[in-house]
């Protein structure tokens, strides 16, 4: 007898050939398929890589960052000596990388905002030099500037004997440069702890002034008011702590400066290179987001009586960052991973410490795995926090 045919509108079951043709079952198969291999992958080089240590008796783990470090790091912004451990070693570098990409980051915004305004000035001579200062630091590689920067600054300035005081109490040598700083006391925590609680207190007060101005249409006069709570709070904690007047010095002793705070050519070097190189770029950013906000605007202000200077900044450079902080980003994280450069000049970031470090323990995987899991968090948190401040920038749609 034959099978009876199935009456119109009755599901069939699929077989193979019907899961294979359907393009969603394709598409699941396919990226099970991908992630299958990369694990594959991954158990491949995992493993070869820990037989081939195995038979070269080399131990794996992290345990040497409890061990000592045994080396000396020419600039430390926390307590460390030869007899510290490697992972507070690579503390140091990370602070001494972080200290420099933020100090950067902000000198390559401020620098940049002038050249990239400066390069649409109506001004011939302030447009030509901006133009020529943008296109000449830009081409040249920035290991170049890092090197020339190092062998300028030191071949600049005199022995520490001969140093030179621009500043009483301020000396320039070719070992760097030497400044006053306040001895340690108790006092200066008490006004770290008032600087947070006033920049808490400004932040409730711009938060009401907006509320003011909104029901109200008064302006409230912000800049000024955060200014003197800030300073208010401050001086305040800086009187209740006993008001310390004890300065350390700096001044010559033997044959090297002694007292005072140190800024070291190489970080002068590292510093110096990164900024004006980066700069550049930002200020291609900001001149191409002030050219993308409509000729309009400038229009508007003119008819209202605005002065350009005026003009500029309260409507033209708000309306521009809308456009320029996704490029400022990319800038920002770029300068941070170019930072690892210093370790070509001499100076102790992370990327130095850590091939100090994998030089006398041999845990190279390791001491790798480290500064790259850094720079990424670094990075990541960069990003984080551009992502936000381009969302405040943001138009509101209602």
């Amino acid at each position: 007898m034959s099978k009876p045919q199935n009456a119109p509108g009755d599901v069939r079951s699929k077989g193979l050939v019907d899961y294979l043709n359907d393009e969603n079952v394709r598409a699941v198969l396919y990226q099970i398929i991908a992630i299958g291999l990369i694990v594959l992958a991954g158990w491949y080089l995992v493993s070869n890589t820990l037989y081939n240590l195995e038979q070269q008796n080399i131990s794996t783990g992290y345990g040497f960052l409890d061990l000592e470090a045994s080396f000396e790091i020419s600039e430390t912004m926390i307590d460390y000596s030869a007899q510290s451990s490697y992972a507070t070693a690579l503390m140091v570098g990370l602070l001494n990388t972080v200290k420099v990409s933020l100090l950067g980051i902000i000198l390559c915004t401020i620098i940049g905002t002038i050249f990239g305004i400066a390069r649409l000035s109506s001004n011939w001579i302030v447009r030509k030099l901006a133009t020529v200062y943008v296109e000449t630091f830009r081409n040249i590689p920035v290991l170049l500037q890092l090197f020339f920067w190092y062998a300028l600054i030191p071949g600049a300035f005199p022995h520490p004997r001969d140093a030179l005081e621009p500043i009483p109490g301020v000396l320039l040598t070719s070992r760097g440069m030497y400044m006053p700083v306040p001895e340690p006391d108790a006092a200066y925590t008490l006004m770290a702890i008032a600087a947070v609680i006033a920049c808490a207190v400004i932040y409730l007060v711009k938060k009401w002034a907006k509320k003011r101005q909104d029901a109200t249409g008064q302006p409230f006069p912000m800049f000024l008011a955060g200014l003197g709570i800030f300073v208010g709070f401050v001086l305040l904690a800086y009187l209740v702590g006993g008001a310390p007047t004890e300065l350390s010095m700096p001044a010559l002793k033997g044959f090297n400066i002694r007292g005072g705070y140190n800024i070291s050519p190489e970080f002068m070097a590292v510093l110096i290179g990164l900024t004006v190189y980066t700069s550049t770029y930002v200020a291609e950013v900001v001149r191409s987001g002030i050219q993308a906000v409509p000729n309009g605007q400038w229009e508007a202000a003119d008819s209202l009586g605005i002065r350009r200077s005026v003009a500029l900044r309260k409507v033209i450079l708000p309306q521009s960052m809308r456009v320029a902080i996704p490029p400022l980003t990319n800038q920002y994280l770029n300068l941070t991973k170019n930072s690892s450069l210093a370790v070509a000049v001499g100076y102790p970031d992370l990327v130095s410490v850590s091939n100090t470090t994998m030089n006398q323990t041999g845990q190279a995987i390791e001491a790798i795995s480290i500064f790259m899991s850094i720079y990424l968090g670094l990075s990541l948190l960069t990003s984080l926090f551009m992502n936000w401040f381009n969302k405040k920038m943001a138009l509101v749609e209602r």
